[in-house]
């Protein structure tokens, strides 16, 4: 095992001021057990009525990680770091068969019979009341995913870097949904063993960009 997974945890607090943008990335290998322990953390995740509708694709494959970084603009840490997850969004997956969901809610003890039956009829409805609106709901949704992916790794050893630029059907040709329109892509992250840190480049006061009640009031702190 490498030694770098016993490494005891980061709290939470830590591992969010302590996480960096990293773009270069050595070629380690992340152990299968702590790559399935990040895969866990991150389908924790929230979501709009529990759908979870991400889909998180994990680009391993050297030649898959060669053509990712094409469709990115050729940016060097997806073919350096040894993982990157592509997070995708399903934006009809509320529309489709949530017995899964439903069943294992009911099953957790979550969720009650009314429950279950409001949700069967209710969720429909509501995604497809969404209109236009239910590509950036499930996008959110994957966003929210990949924090999580995120503050994960960086407590247990590992740096990322959430990468927006890339160009979607190029990412959609390489994970092999090129014929899939209702999948959008949400955002990359590579994953590994930064080969150099970064320094924090700070942040604004928050009298800049923090407000109470209204824009323009700002909040003191």
């Amino acid at each position: 095992m490498n030694p770098i997974t016993q490494t005891k945890a980061l709290d939470v607090p830590t591992a969010i001021l302590q996480r960096r943008s990293i773009k270069t990335f050595k070629t380690d290998p992340i152990a299968p057990e702590l790559l399935k322990q990040l895969v866990e953390l991150t389908v924790a995740a929230p979501s709009s009525f529990n759908i979870q509708d991400w889909r998180i694709i994990l680009v391993q494959d050297e030649a898959q990680k060669a053509a990712l970084a094409a469709a990115s603009w050729n940016q060097k840490q997806v073919i350096e770091a040894p993982v990157t997850f592509v997070f995708a969004a399903d934006f009809t997956a509320g529309e489709q068969d949530l017995t899964p969901i439903l069943d294992q809610g009911l099953q957790t003890g979550a969720w009650n019979e009314g429950t279950v039956n409001y949700f069967r009829n209710s969720i429909p409805q509501f995604q497809a009341g969404l209109g236009d609106k239910r590509r950036e709901y499930a996008i959110k949704d994957a966003i929210i995913a990949s924090t999580h992916l995120v503050l994960a790794a960086e407590s247990l050893g590992l740096s990322t870097c959430f990468m927006n630029g890339w160009i979607e059907d190029k990412v959609k040709e390489v994970i092999g949904a090129t014929d899939d329109p209702n999948l959008a892509i949400a955002v990359i992250v590579p994953v590994g063993y930064a080969a150099e840190p970064r320094l924090n480049p700070g942040r604004l006061p928050f009298s800049y960009n923090v407000f109470v009640d209204r824009v323009g009031n700002p909040y003191q702190g």
